[in-house]
């Protein structure tokens, strides 16, 4: 499934793939010529609309979802958005009654997160028709987490995640970095020193509508805009949150604090809240799709090991936009390149594991002694992959240190260890470790 989106570029935006300047420059947007992103997912709503009765499309709010949804749908279907005021209140007021009198067709239901109760109104429907690909629904919020609709929908429901675009779907290629390390193989790329294009790919960041604008300073009013409408409109309608002001400080220290440890008793201390309120809090911004925490991989056998998760902003984009970090204060800030680009790799391995068979659990590996590999994979075989990331071309031995770390802590279970790096080409460090350069995760 490939989504069409324009894009226009003017000469303090580099085009972030290989078509002509000339072109991309053109006026939009009749005669603007369309920068075509295939959107892998897509596939994978196919394939649950053919065997499941209620497929459900979620993502943050301007992921793309509606024009997912919108690209699968033809006569065939009802289309109907709970963004129309109008809509939302009759759903509201009598659920059941209004999806028992939906059309005779396959029903498309999108923001579904602003009325919960037809959850349990198409629960009703699909026990009387089990029909697969009746309901397509999609939401910018979880509504999975709310144990009454969950338990509700077990065995009738598929959910899909759709995250911000990836580069794999920028660059028009199909992913191959995670496939390749599962295949016990070390992933290597043509690509040359990537980092003036890394440095870009993060200021603009993964959603699709920024990659329409012209210049870093109008992507950053997207990115701000967006975030007023977050603070403005889904924050105040999540339940349970006693003050929204602590919320929109929250949102933003996600942030500076993206790619760090998550002490909730800090978190709290920042905002002037307790430490169980904190971690509520940050809960409701994963809910939102905006925040992952990711735990610590740990072994019983091994007692030195930090257990505390990490957290991971969903898009570098929108962190430098509330931070006022730009393509020259990114470059002239090593550590703020560091911790970015961490966010960066992980997000963008996040969404390829979305398309790989074999399910896989994401960790970081910290001990005591404070040596980390930013990144653990484990499959559900067992086995073991880390990922270290790192700004710089140069390598030396001691840059592998976490990585030979994990590989004894995690015994037989280690698969290979990947320090990506800025550089040229795949270099072995030692059984099972490689450097392997930055642009492999979409080459």
């Amino acid at each position: 499934m490939r989504i069409t989106i324009g894009r226009a570029f003017n000469n303090d935006w580099t085009p972030i793939d290989s078509r002509s300047a000339a072109a991309l420059r053109s006026p939009p947007p009749a005669q603007e010529p369309a920068a075509i992103y295939p959107r892998f997912t897509a596939r994978l709503v196919q394939e649950a609309l053919a065997d499941t009765p209620v497929v459900f499309v979620m993502g943050a709010r301007q992921v793309g979802k509606t024009t997912l949804v919108r690209d699968l749908i033809d006569a065939s279907w009802e289309y109907i958005t709970f963004d129309d005021i109008a809509q939302a209140e009759v759903a509201r007021a009598d659920p059941v009654g209004f999806i028992r009198n939906l059309p005779p067709k396959r029903i498309a239901l999108d923001e579904v997160q602003r009325v919960p109760e037809t959850l349990l109104a198409i629960k009703q429907a699909v026990d009387e028709n089990r029909t697969p690909g009746r309901f397509l629904l999609t939401g910018s919020a979880n509504a999975l987490l709310r144990p009454s609709v969950s338990d509700a929908l077990v065995g009738r429901m598929e959910a899909v995640r759709l995250a911000t675009l990836s580069e794999c779907e920028i660059a028009g290629r199909e992913p191959a970095f995670l496939g390749t390390l599962l295949r016990g193989e070390a992933p290597a790329a043509g690509e040359v020193r990537v980092r003036d294009h890394l440095v870009r790919r993060i200021v603009a960041g993964c959603f699709p509508e920024p990659l329409l604008r012209t210049s870093e300073r109008r992507v950053a009013a997207w990115y701000r805009q967006y975030v007023n409408t977050l603070i403005q409109r889904d924050l105040k309608d999540l339940p349970g949150i006693g003050h929204v002001d602590a919320m929109t400080r929250l949102l933003r220290l996600t942030a500076v604090l993206s790619g760090q440890l998550v002490n909730l008793a800090d978190l709290g201390g920042r905002l002037g809240l307790n430490r169980l309120t904190a971690g509520k809090y940050l809960a409701l911004l994963e809910q939102l799709f905006l925040v992952e925490r990711v735990p610590a991989w740990h072994a019983s056998e091994f007692t030195r090991l930090v257990k505390t998760p990490k957290m991971h902003a969903v898009d570098t984009g929108m962190m430098c936009a509330m931070r006022g970090i730009n393509r020259r204060r990114l470059l002239g800030s090593p550590a703020d390149l560091g911790f970015l680009l961490e966010s960066f790799v992980f997000n963008e391995l996040r969404k390829q594991a979305l398309w790989v068979e074999e399910p896989l659990a994401f960790h970081h590996y910290r001990d005591k002694d404070k040596v980390e590999v930013d990144v653990v994979l484990e499959s559900a075989s067992g086995g073991c992959y880390g990922i270290e990331v790192k700004a710089a071309a140069s390598l030396h031995a001691r840059d592998f240190m976490g990585l030979k770390r994990f590989r004894r802590v995690a015994g037989k279970r280690f698969r290979m260890g990947v320090l990506l790096y800025d550089g040229d080409h795949t270099t072995a460090f030692g059984e099972g470790l490689y450097a392997v350069p930055l642009g492999a995760l979409w080459r």
